[in-house]
């Protein structure tokens, strides 16, 4: 495998340190694949400053003669938010005219460099991290990783980009309104926005100082866990800074449903989501997203989870505090002096916006304190009843082109289940759910949010875990995978792996073919599957397998990987019927494509037929008797 030009391998700390280990990759080689990746064109718009390879060679460096599993982050390539310095690197916070050169590196810079990461560069924004569009930045507007067409989200726009794009294996954002969440929805990767305080922001341009949160992007459960763990912490000089306090598990049905074997999937049996009311729902016309959160509603309750309506207007009037409210004022306040000296050189959307904070007097903001107080003590009375929220994490998606028609509405259209968190001092963890399967968005990511209260980052951890299946001992990705998607608009294709009835000459590979898909490859999955012949679901319906990934006992499995034009690939996922469904696979070389994937609870009517090692053969056993 040769590190330079293997741009597709997953890029995981445990596929690091493994390579680490096994001596097929060394750090210094990871570093050059990443400069020849990043010293030329930036079509995406990801980077203000890509550090150069001798930059990121002083780290590497730091590194000589320590073993790989002396430090929890050994050799782990990390992207930053051009909001947070990093030491002789300067901090633009997406304006020019602002930058300086920090002598220091932010506390939560400083902690990960000193665990064995790597920064490899400064990422675009939304100009002083306002706005979650990702396209409000004089650097260029930040291209979606996974259809340039499409917003990337912000205003951590290019922290997200950069993960989906292979380049880092985690990011740092920051998070205010739900900057740390939208992106990584937009991008099917884990975004982790934690309690306010317990990762500091001493070092971080504020947006408003008293609401920011720095946030992790990752591409598991497991990733975004070690980076929380190594990140958090108080420092000194940080007047915002809290330790973290973390909560017994919510509630007894949760502990109970949680496995005390290693190794082990988790389970949501029994969790208590509060979901919001039918008509406090919002997609603003998006028929795609609200079947979209239809579908994960329904694996919830498909895993025994327990769905349980709650009011959801005190949250709501929370959110609409933040924009229609003296915190626009905060906002002024972090950039006072610069905004007032040259108001030419912000961003006319952000100077817009933050214009709008002369109108709110000192009055104003007491009376708006006094009525977050009593939101908050209304919202309180919810998690009598709940162990977490769960609800889309954006509203619905927008192209480029809508954006910069209507770049304000369509850029709050984003924020509706997202700006109420940090108010009201919550955490939150934006996790993928899969794709719209059919309509305008059909193929793009879909994700919700699950939302806890103060310290609950663990919890809610422990709960994405379970909803992407992602073992106790190794989470593993269930997101967009790297490789996933290829080519651009009309041309982008989408990698898939099937395994049984839409394998070449089987009953339903026209639903393949008829989309104008191609074959690309026939190999076999990791060695982590199981394989299983499902029940037909009536008579003389199309003989079917069930796909399940597990934590021992695993075998490789024969797959076709096929290629499919994105366009067809929305309703091609309507297509298929429960207890299938379309998830993430791994295959024997350690990529990561699309694939059939069975709930585990169909096992109980199913033959395991894993010693066949693929369906063809099954089939064949079959015909021979």
């Amino acid at each position: 495998m040769n590190p330079h030009t293997d741009l597709l391998e997953p890029m995981s700390i445990a596929s690091l340190h493994a390579r680490y280990r096994d001596g097929s990759l060394t750090p210094a080689q990871r570093v050059e694949a990443i400069a020849a990746r990043t010293a030329g064109d930036d079509p995406h718009h990801a980077w203000i400053r890509a550090l150069t390879r001798d930059e990121m060679m002083r780290y590497v460096d730091a590194l000589e003669g320590l073993d790989v599993d002396a430090l929890p982050l050994y050799g782990i390539p990390f992207a930053i938010k051009d909001n947070i310095d990093l030491a002789g690197i300067p901090t633009t916070a997406g304006c020019p005219a602002y930058a300086y050169m920090p002598e220091r590196s932010a506390a939560v810079v400083e902690r990960l460099i000193a665990a064995g990461a790597i920064p490899i560069g400064k990422t675009n924004l939304d100009q002083f991290a306002t706005g979650l569009s990702g396209q409000r930045s004089p650097y260029g507007a930040c291209r979606n990783a996974l259809d340039p067409r499409y917003a990337s989200g912000g205003s951590s726009s290019g922290s997200a980009v950069t993960v989906a794009l292979g380049l880092a294996a985690f990011s740092l954002g920051t998070d205010t309104a739900g900057s740390g969440r939208v992106p990584a929805a937009f991008h099917g990767l884990i975004g982790l926005k934690p309690t306010k305080g317990v990762l500091s922001t001493l070092g971080v341009v504020p947006a408003c100082k008293s609401l920011d949160c720095v946030s992790i992007f990752a591409r598991s459960v497991g990733d975004a866990q070690r980076v929380f763990d190594v990140a958090r912490g108080v420092a000194d000089g940080d007047p915002y800074a809290r330790e973290w306090q973390p909560p017994e598990p919510p509630s007894q049905s949760f502990q109970s449903s949680q496995s005390s074997q290693s190794g082990q999937p988790r389970s949501l049996r029994g969790v208590r989501f509060g979901v919001p009311r039918a008509e406090q729902l919002e997609f603003f016309g998006d028929a795609s997203y609200a079947r979209a959160f239809d579908a994960a509603l329904a694996r919830l309750r498909s895993a025994g989870a327990q769905l349980i309506e709650i009011d959801f207007e005190p949250f709501l009037a929370t959110a609409r505090l933040l924009y229609e409210g003296p915190w626009v004022a905060e906002r002024l306040a972090a950039i006072r002096a610069f905004a007032e000296a040259q108001p030419d050189k912000l961003h006319p959307v952000i100077r817009e916006i933050i214009g709008g904070a002369a109108r709110w007097s000192a009055a104003d903001a007491f009376a708006a304190f006094d009525r977050l107080a009593v939101l908050r003590m209304q919202a309180e009375e919810v998690w009598h009843q709940i162990d977490a929220i769960v609800t889309p994490t954006s509203a619905t998606t927008a192209t480029i082109a809508e954006l910069e028609a209507d770049p304000i509405r369509v850029n709050s259209r984003f924020g509706y289940y997202t700006n109420f968190v940090n108010l009201l001092d919550l955490s939150a963890l934006a996790v993928p759910a899969g794709v719209c399967a059919a309509g305008e968005h059909a193929g793009l990511p879909f994700g919700v949010t699950f939302v806890g209260r103060a310290h609950q980052d663990a919890v809610l951890l422990d709960l994405a875990g379970a909803w992407l299946g992602e073992t106790s001992d190794e989470r593993r990705l269930r997101a967009v995978p790297t490789g996933g998607t290829a080519g651009e608009g009309e041309h982008a294709t989408v990698r898939i792996a099937v395994v049984g009835a839409h394998l070449s000459g089987e009953p339903l590979n026209g639903q393949l073919t008829q989309r104008g898909a191609r074959l690309a490859a026939s190999t076999t999955t990791a060695p982590t599957y199981r394989l299983y012949a499902l029940p037909a679901a009536s008579e003389g319906a199309v003989a079917r397998p069930g796909l399940v990934r597990v934590a021992t006992g695993g075998a490789a499995i024969e797959i076709e990987v096929w290629n499919m034009p994105l366009a067809g690939f929305g309703d091609f996922v309507a297509e298929v019927p429960p207890p299938l469904g379309i998830g993430t696979l791994t295959l024997v070389d350690g990529t990561q494509v699309y694939g059939f994937l069975c709930e585990s609870v169909a096992l109980d009517v199913a033959t395991d037929i894993t010693a066949f090692g693929g369906w063809r053969a099954y089939l064949a056993s079959r015909h021979a008797r």
